[in-house]
């Protein structure tokens, strides 16, 4: 096989590795593929899609056998792929620059040869709009590559030496081979933008620049438990969190949580109550800069929207698109769907999980007059909307579900504290007991569990976070029995699951839910044993691949990621447990 077509061929999810600058993403492959790009931001058409069976990609492939192996310089999205060839040992220093731009993107590649001498096959072949507009009006000025990609403008420096492909029926590209000695290095830098482009910039700058950058704005954490992977959680989120103070919930679309099943869906979209579960997460390692980029995004919305919040945003605060599908083929197993039909839904936990974000901010002082003014409208929105039902914080058919009212009650109570001695407290306190007492008399099972909704009996993870977040003290027998049937009904060999589908065994329905074993561990840590939450902890973050990059679920059997690439909530609560496990003291009481 040569090298162009190891390339291009899909890898598994846990083989991937992220880039990001906040305004975008690259998912970066096993051959040194960049798989994946949006451009100019997370949501816009790629630039780069073989990943979902497009042409378009830009790899840095060495030439023959090799191994690949990879690793994330600390606290940094500044990726190192690494490969043993049978005569050398070369890396690819590789990320997005920053400080970002958000019409501008710039891709530092620095090939370095750390031992022997190697070939390596350079391969740019990009196609904007899902590879609707490929390079045009390509030129070679002084050494340097320029095309236009429909409205995008192109320039590759550092492969002055490269040629047009001759190869047919494929995208335009442009191919370098590459000879170099030990201890020879080659920059190449990818510019986009949807500007006339300025400077060519200094490739040594540029790093300097990006190292700086990070080191700027990802927390040390070395007081949490397993504090390497904890701010390597914090570095993914920062790096998924655009200038808006907007997190997108995942860097893809369409990656399947089970293969033909049609369960593909874009999650390049803030979700609110992902930016809340994030900043919570960060609120209980410290005052850090994402806790107020979340609280800014939700605030401000909320302000915008109030009783009408939408359960997800660009990070442009603009609405999500409806689904449609384009002509690609998909992942393997999935599809090639672009928009998302939680548009149309309506989510009352978000309201509830806004308060738990403004109320942890407050113990940093974070929270200001307008932050005060959209706990106004939250407050007034579950009032008025408490009785409606909602898809729930899984996203499914509309019902009285139980995890969302609970939420709610969380909220208010946590909200409270804040303005103790205020009409506002006794308001607010009193409508959290309304939505408790209403649950309990609706939505108690008869072994003293809380169940899914009024019309559902079953367990679910979810329910765990009443306790969690505060809706009922961390004593109450529904916390105790809750914690019980999780634990015997929808956990197997250390993982956890969201709720049983059907009669067939839990890994036959869907996937381990990650979130849900970092909630396990939680739930422990109130209760005071640190055994099982340590337990929980650390089986739930061993699902990850080399990268240290989590999706949302972990097929059991096959020890394989599925579903879009990297979850962000799934890394705030691995954030939140090192906190928890580190205190070593229940979470909430």
């Amino acid at each position: 096989m040569t090298a162009v077509a190891v390339a291009s061929a899909p890898a598994v999810l846990r083989e991937y590795a992220l880039l990001a600058d906040g305004e975008r993403g690259i998912l970066v492959g096993p051959h040194g593929d960049f798989a994946w790009m949006c451009f100019p931001r997370w949501h816009s058409d790629a630039v780069f899609c073989a990943l979902i069976g497009g042409a378009s990609s830009y790899s840095v492939t060495p030439i023959g056998r090799h191994v690949w192996g990879g690793y994330y310089e600390q606290g940094t999205l500044i990726w190192r792929s690494r490969w043993a060839t049978e005569d050398a040992v070369v890396e690819c220093r590789e990320a997005l620059a920053l400080p970002a731009d958000a019409g501008h993107a710039i891709v530092l590649r620095r090939l370095v040869v750390c031992a022997g001498s190697a070939r390596v096959l350079v391969r740019l072949q990009p196609g904007a709009g899902f590879d609707a507009h490929p390079m045009q009006r390509l030129r070679r000025e002084d050494g340097i590559w320029r095309a236009s990609l429909g409205a995008t403008r192109m320039r590759w420096s550092g492969a002055a030496d490269a040629g047009r492909s001759r190869r047919r029926n494929t995208l335009p590209a442009l191919e370098l081979e590459l000879e170099l000695a030990e201890g020879e290095h080659r920059d190449l830098v990818l510019e986009l933008s949807g500007e006339a482009l300025g400077e060519v910039p200094d490739a040594d700058a540029a790093w300097r620049a990006t190292e700086a950058g990070w080191r700027r704005i990802v927390p040390q954490l070395e007081h949490l438990a397993a504090s390497r992977d904890a701010q390597h959680a914090y570095a993914v989120m920062r790096g998924l969190t655009s200038a808006s103070g907007g997190m997108v919930a995942a860097a893809t679309t369409s990656l399947p949580e089970r293969a033909r099943e049609g369960r593909n869906y874009d999650y390049r979209y803030v979700w609110i109550r992902d930016q809340c579960y994030a900043g919570q997460a960060v609120a209980r390692a410290g005052p850090h800069e994402l806790l107020a980029d979340a609280v800014r995004f939700v605030r401000d919305r909320l302000l915008e929207d109030g009783a009408k919040l939408k359960p997800a945003y660009t990070v442009c605060a603009e609405d999500i698109p409806d689904e449609r599908a384009l002509k690609l083929p998909g992942y393997p197993g999935g599809s090639d769907q672009v928009g998302n039909h939680v548009n149309r839904q309506f989510q009352l936990d978000i309201f509830g999980e806004s308060l738990l974000l403004f109320a942890a901010a407050a113990t940093h002082d974070l929270v200001d007059a307008d932050c005060w003014r959209a706990v106004e409208l939250a407050t007034a929105a579950i009032e008025e909307r408490r009785r409606e039902p909602d898809a729930g914080v899984w996203e499914l058919h509309n019902a009285e579900w139980t995890h969302s009212r609970l939420a709610c009650a969380a909220g208010l109570r946590a909200i409270s504290r804040h303005v103790e001695g205020d009409e506002r407290a006794a308001r607010w306190l009193a409508l959290a007991d309304v939505l408790t007492a209403d649950a309990s008399a609706r939505a108690v099972h008869p072994d003293g569990r809380w169940r899914r909704s009024p019309e559902d009996a079953r367990i679910d993870a979810a329910l765990l976070m009443a306790a969690i977040r505060g809706a009922v003290p961390a004593d109450d027998p529904r916390t105790l029995a809750t914690l019980r049937a999780v634990e015997r009904d929808l956990t197997e060999d250390g993982y956890c699951y969201r709720f049983r589908h059907d009669e067939r065994p839990l890994g036959d329905a869907e996937g381990a839910f990650l979130l849900c074993g970092y909630l396990l561990s939680l739930a422990h840590a109130q209760q005071g044993d640190e055994v099982a939450a340590v337990r929980w902890f650390e089986r739930t973050r061993a699902s990850c691949g080399p990268a240290g990059l989590f999706s949302e679920e972990y097929d059991v059997a096959q020890r394989q990621l599925r579903g879009n690439l990297p979850q962000a909530f799934v890394h705030a609560l691995l954030l939140e447990c090192a906190a928890a496990v580190a205190a070593g003291t229940p979470a909430q009481t």
